[in-house]
């Protein structure tokens, strides 16, 4: 696998000869919506496969995997096309293995209002699937907010274990602390809860739960502790999973980065997988700066890694970007969420050359636009296929367990060919 980025002058046509690949598969593999306008800077996944096959007359799926070992979602993972399709056609070229590293568990978070098209063409590259779906409420109740039946099920025929993910923070990521401490520090609670999450996890058919410990700190740490530990307990004697998610506690103080330095000790004791992302809701409030620091990313590494075994650790992988209007002002420069494919998208209309900053790893470029009061200047932010890579080596240099995506609402080809060109996919169910 390769990365190319766009330069002046370059064509779908002249990358794909480049490489010896054809100019549908460059398209495919990256989503290019725009063929005949590639962005400067854009950057390009070259998957080259390291064995292929010749449909022929009559061929099946089942006897194309039976004939080379491998199973039918394991083709479908190779080739996206495959997935919702009746037919083969003779001379089409099915692509059997890239060349991978390991195997590697990725973990998926969504929204009940997915779309399941986009849903049952992601599924085949998820090993674990959260439902964002139930807000934790004052006195151990639960909220849920959409029907998640057909979503369970059809993550089951796909071989994904569905999660049910919970949290204070109301479907919008508006944050509640109020009612975190609320639970936290009332056990009658805190038991109601628990009985609510048991029936919810036999009503539906989830596999476990994913809880966001969303405001642990040093000083919180041990009610967080003695919270989970009774989760834990009572979750796995009923054959469930405990997942955790939490924002990893890095900041930058005078240009220096500063980790928190929480004990993860008993976390690591009291829960089967840890999940260390930040959440980028729709909301977002800061000043304009990259979306992810890979440099601070693997400093945090370096200090996990002494309190978690990398077996249960799985790195986070943000998909969005934010627009922010220039100069920024706190509460009056407005913000807005942009997806990878539409940064890309609004670089090609406003005529965007796409910067990289090393140290974290993310794109960025700078527009004007016209807004009523004269030009007014905007700086976007972004994950791109370098950045994800760079996440993904992180995984691979640390022997983690995997990597988990926020979000999957939107498909993004480009995303899971990085992955599947250089990783075997985990798979837990049947």
């Amino acid at each position: 696998m390769q990365i190319h980025i766009v330069q002046v002058g370059d064509t779908i046509d002249s990358i794909a000869e480049s490489y010896g690949i054809s100019a549908s598969k460059l398209i495919q593999d990256n989503g290019v919506q725009i063929t005949n306008n590639l962005v400067v800077g854009q950057s390009l996944v070259i998957a080259i496969p390291t064995q292929t096959y010749t449909v022929q007359e009559g061929d099946t799926l089942q006897e194309i995997a039976d004939m080379y070992g491998i199973t039918i979602m394991q083709l479908c993972q190779n080739n996206p096309n495959l997935y919702d399709r009746e037919y083969l056609f003779p001379g089409e070229t099915i692509i059997i293995r890239y060349d991978t590293k390991r195997k590697l568990t990725i973990h998926g978070n969504i929204f009940p209002f997915i779309n399941m098209d986009t849903l049952r063409k992601s599924l085949p590259y998820l090993t674990y699937l959260s439902i964002i779906n139930y807000t934790a409420t004052t006195e151990g109740d639960i909220i849920s907010y959409y029907d998640d039946t057909e979503i369970i099920a059809t993550a089951k025929n796909y071989g994904v274990m569905p999660l049910m993910f919970l949290t204070t923070l109301t479907i919008q990521g508006r944050a509640n602390i109020g009612i975190a401490y609320d639970i936290l520090l009332n056990e009658e609670f805190q038991d109601r809860q628990i009985e609510n999450i048991i029936t919810i996890l036999r009503t539906k058919g989830y596999y476990g739960i994913n809880l966001s410990l969303q405001y642990i700190n040093i000083s919180s740490l041990k009610v967080y502790e003695r919270y989970l530990e009774k989760i834990y307990t009572r979750l796995n004697q009923e054959g469930y999973f405990v997942f955790v998610s939490i924002s990893p506690g890095v900041t930058v103080v005078n240009n220096e980065i500063v980790i928190e330095q929480i004990d993860y000790t008993l976390i690591n004791q009291i829960s089967n997988n840890i999940i260390f992302m930040s959440y980028e809701w729709a909301l977002n409030i800061n000043p304009p700066s990259p979306i992810i620091s890979v440099q601070n990313i693997s400093i945090f590494l370096n200090y996990i890694d002494t309190i978690i075994p990398p077996d249960k650790l799985i790195i986070g992988i943000p998909t969005v970007g934010y627009d922010w209007q220039l100069p920024f002002v706190a509460g009056i420069s407005t913000i807005n969420l942009i997806t990878m494919n539409n940064a890309i998208d609004l670089a090609s209309v406003v005529g965007a050359v796409i910067q990289f900053d090393e140290k974290s790893q993310t794109p960025y470029f700078v527009y004007n636009v016209n807004e009523g009061i004269g030009q007014v200047q905007h700086v976007v932010w972004f994950i791109d296929a370098r950045s994800i890579n760079s996440l993904l080596n992180l995984a691979y240099e640390y022997n983690l367990l995997g990597a988990a995506i926020w979000n999957i609402m939107i498909y993004n080809p480009q995303l899971f060919i990085l992955i599947i060109s250089q990783y075997e996919i985990e798979k837990i169910t049947n």
